[in-house]
């Protein structure tokens, strides 16, 4: 996007969250590839990690994936999907408010618990809001506001502080993101060490 192919952009985007057909502005094509990073990075990096902390070995990692996996494949499956669902939630909690943590500590600090605190709750999955209103907070870029959706106009809150979403607010997703795992890895090195002792 930042070499000035929309079109490319908006492809990989829909091919990311799954096509929609919708042909999207560039402000909100960025604010979707900031929120769509700050989930990803969440779900596949950060809750995977703490969890590899937690439990024994790899087993913890493998639960959080699995547990994830099936709680979006069986979403419309009734009983099952409840239930995939509520353990999804359960394992996803705490690795929802380290990952918040870790973005206010290596970014805005005071705006991203301020964010945190008065706007996660808005969003349709509370987890989720967190991880994102934290994020948003943490760089001090508005995400969320509504979205063209097949079905018409998605309703959803705003999240953050600050600018609207822009190209530049991009690499500093990258950098915040990377920040965050700098700090993830140094608790693992620490969490290990004193296991050893």
């Amino acid at each position: 996007m930042k070499s000035g192919d929309i079109e490319r952009a908006r492809a990989a985007l829909e091919q990311w969250r799954g096509a929609s057909g919708v042909v999207r502005p560039r402000e909100e094509l960025i604010r979707l590839t900031i929120e769509e990073a700050l989930l990803a990075s969440h779900r596949h990096v950060f809750g995977v990690l703490l969890w590899y902390l937690l439990l024994p070995g790899p087993s913890g990692a493998v639960l959080y994936r699995l547990a994830a996996y099936f709680a979006w494949r069986w979403k419309d499956l009734g009983g099952f999907g409840e239930f995939a669902n509520r353990a999804f939630h359960l394992l996803d909690w705490p690795a929802v408010r380290l990952t918040a943590a870790a973005f206010a500590v290596v970014g805005d600090f005071e705006d991203a618990v301020y964010c945190w605190r008065t706007q996660a709750r808005t969003w349709l999955d509370p987890n989720a809001g967190i991880v994102l209103a934290a994020g948003a907070g943490a760089m001090g870029v508005r995400l969320g506001m509504p979205v063209q959706d097949v079905e018409g106009m998605q309703p959803r809150p705003e999240l953050g502080l600050g600018e609207p979403a822009e190209g530049p607010f991009l690499d500093s997703t990258v950098g915040l993101l990377w920040r965050a795992v700098v700090v993830w890895v140094f608790a693992l090195v620490i969490l290990t060490v004193a296991r050893l002792l």
